[in-house]
């Protein structure tokens, strides 16, 4: 069958999009391949029609389970046997997922990054036969993008590790330099990668800059323009999502929020409902939106500003995918702006807290270094994401490298005669099983597997008995559960001068400290600058357009946005700082810092606010209004 043909009678379309049939003709001639469209613009066909003709199973990584979902669910409306894996399974629906896998009656498995570390899915991986690496926003294995995630660069090692042939990535949003850091990582040829420009003359460009006292009235007004429209609005904070959210209802508009904290049940209801038509208006976070295919979205405001240009120009493109016309509004203005700095600010761990975890693997006696990335985080005071950045940083400089994960903890409940299991088998088996279950330590509800007393007593490797559990999990003979993930590295290179590497490792995240505010500042540049805004869009992602002025954009209708700061703070020297800060210097003592007080002004979380339940005082988040940088500088002033 041609690919018009399968086009059409899988998926009822009568032709390809821009770009469609050059990337999956690439993928089905055994390239690999990167395919670079507009949010909306059909980035998914490239792997579902593929998948189709390809012997065994395409293999989807996915950063959110939103966009996960809203695949699955297009797959299994035209027929096609997909699923995915995640952690909101019930445990029967999770081992019939993996059977069918294993026995290649799929044709799409979709999985988070995070599932390849997971040391049950790796054994099963090893039995299931994976034609086609896909990896959806690709952009996030590159440090230079606006959306970096760690667990991404293990992405072509896991390639190599479990043979897979072909990889195929999917981005909306790269620049030239991110694209060029994509095809190196991946070994990608230049002629496999399609780009079909970010241009979208159905979006009406509109900066509307308005005060955080208006902002929600502003808002207000332009819903009921059309109440019946479907509509998103952007936030940045979680608590931003809910007030915003109950203003509307309060005035007889009806929505809903939507964050990344709430309950998977709940976020897949509210999802639904604005599909189906139910909610018309969605005030979310950038949790909501990635994948969301919903062909009708007539407007998107952005109560606060976006992250970067990348994310603008991600969000904007959730409307209009029916090629109407669509709004896509900025109502902030730069009084916003420190909220988005502070989070880079955050994310910048301390000095000391880089010497102290090189300290840890550096008197590590064994030549293995395993930690919990939980309660390293906690230890060390640097948050998760960092502390996942900064052990890729450390493998990159030839300190460690990632062996794998393993669970600490194998439970089972209770069953009532282990000794019927152990007579099903013979010989060498039967032997191997009773040391199995003669090591397992009986408790209230669940009895827990001994697996070093088990590799002791029988000298048998941990895979082994990881595999019969596993097998007899999958034949419900017991409900096997694992907790407590460990990740083990090999220490490379102990012989590393602590002080030297601390410094070069905080240098680092200084240099991506200085990247990311330059990017906020660049795409505050962008929206009050005095040029077309389409050009400049297109521009930024190298495409050159051959107008000068689209005529779709508040530049082009009515000339340059004003986004300069219209808030009346209180200048930081007028502020009384022992009364805003005595308490929390009393609470925190000896792990007191200068970074560690801006935080808690300034109102940004760190591992350490938890140990000593700072978030409780009455001053933690006082300053967030002000920038972090300003706050900083007052805070040494004053100590001094």
């Amino acid at each position: 069958m041609n690919l018009i043909n399968q086009l059409q009678q899988t998926f009822g379309f009568d032709s390809f999009r821009k770009g469609q049939q050059q990337t999956i003709s690439k993928v089905l001639a055994g390239k690999s391949a990167c395919a670079i469209f507009p949010t909306g613009s059909g980035k998914s066909l490239c792997y579902q029609l593929p998948a189709l003709q390809l012997s065994g199973i395409t293999l989807v990584v996915s950063p959110l389970l939103s966009l996960m979902k809203d695949q699955l669910d297009f797959l299994i409306k035209h027929n096609i046997a997909a699923a995915r894996l995640d952690s909101s399974l019930e445990r029967n629906e999770y081992n019939r997922v993996l059977e069918q896998a294993r026995t290649n009656q799929l044709k799409v498995l979709m999985i988070s990054v995070e599932r390849f570390k997971n040391e049950r899915f790796r054994n099963q991986l090893q039995r299931m036969k994976i034609s086609l690496l896909v990896i959806d926003e690709a952009h996030c294995i590159s440090e230079w993008g606006h959306n970096f995630r760690p667990d991404y660069l293990k992405l072509p090692l896991y390639k190599e590790q479990f043979n897979i042939p072909q990889i195929l990535l999917l981005t909306a949003t790269a620049t030239k330099q991110v694209i060029l850091d994509m095809q190196k990582k991946f070994s990608i040829d230049a002629d496999d990668v399609v780009v079909t420009g970010f241009y979208r003359k159905n979006l009406f460009l509109q900066m509307s800059p308005c005060s955080y006292e208006n902002r929600k009235s502003n808002v207000l007004k332009r819903i009921q323009e059309d109440v019946n429209a479907p509509t998103i609005i952007y936030v940045t904070l979680q608590k931003t999502a809910f007030v915003v959210s109950n203003f509307l209802n309060e005035n007889g508009i009806k929505c809903h929020h939507f964050h990344a904290g709430m309950k998977t049940e709940e976020k897949e209801l509210i999802q639904n409902q604005f599909m189906q038509g139910q909610i018309s208006c969605i005030v979310a976070t950038i949790a909501f939106g990635m994948g969301v295919d919903k062909s009708d979205v007539r407007r998107v405001f952005h109560f606060d500003l976006p992250k970067s240009i990348e994310n603008y120009s991600q969000e904007i493109g959730r409307s209009g995918r029916d090629g109407e016309n669509a709004l896509c509004e900025i109502l902030a203005n730069s009084d916003s702006l420190n909220i988005q700095e502070n989070f880079v600010y955050g994310d910048t761990p301390e000095k000391s807290a880089i010497r102290q975890l090189l300290d840890q693997i550096q008197n590590t006696y064994e030549p293995y270094w395993e930690i919990k990335v939980l309660s390293l985080s906690n230890e060390t005071n640097i948050r998760v994401l960092p502390l996942k950045t900064l052990l890729v940083y450390l493998e990159m400089a030839g300190v460690i490298t990632p062996q794998f994960t393993y669970f600490e903890e194998y439970s089972f409940k209770n069953i009532d005669n282990t000794q019927d299991i152990i007579n099903r088998f013979q010989g060498e088996r039967k032997q191997f099983i009773s040391a199995l279950f003669e090591n397992c330590i009986v408790k209230q509800k669940y009895t827990y597997v001994d697996i070093q007393a088990i590799s002791n007593d029988y000298q048998t490797d941990r895979n082994r008995i990881i595999v019969a559990l596993e097998y007899f999990d999958e034949k419900g003979i017991l409900e096997l559960q694992a907790k407590q993930a460990v990740e083990r590295f090999s220490i490379v290179n102990k012989k590393f001068n602590c002080k030297d590497l601390a410094n070069t490792m905080f240098d680092k995240f200084n240099q991506k400290e200085i990247i990311e505010i330059n990017r906020i500042h660049a795409m505050l540049n962008f929206f009050s600058a005095d040029t077309c805004l389409s050009v400049q869009l297109a521009g930024y992602f190298d495409e050159q357009l051959d107008i000068i002025k689209c005529g779709h954009c508040s530049h082009c209708t009515s000339g340059k946005a004003d986004f300069s700061r219209k808030n009346n703070l209180l200048a930081l020297d007028e502020l009384n700082f022992r009364e805003l800060t005595h308490e929390f210097i009393e609470r925190i003592q000896d792990d007191f810092s200068v970074n560690n007080l801006t935080k808690f002004l300034c109102g940004i979380s760190t591992p350490i606010f938890r140990k000593y339940k700072t978030r409780q005082l009455d001053n933690f988040a006082r300053l967030e209004h002000y920038p972090y940088a300003q706050v900083r500088s007052w805070v040494i002033h004053s100590i001094k």
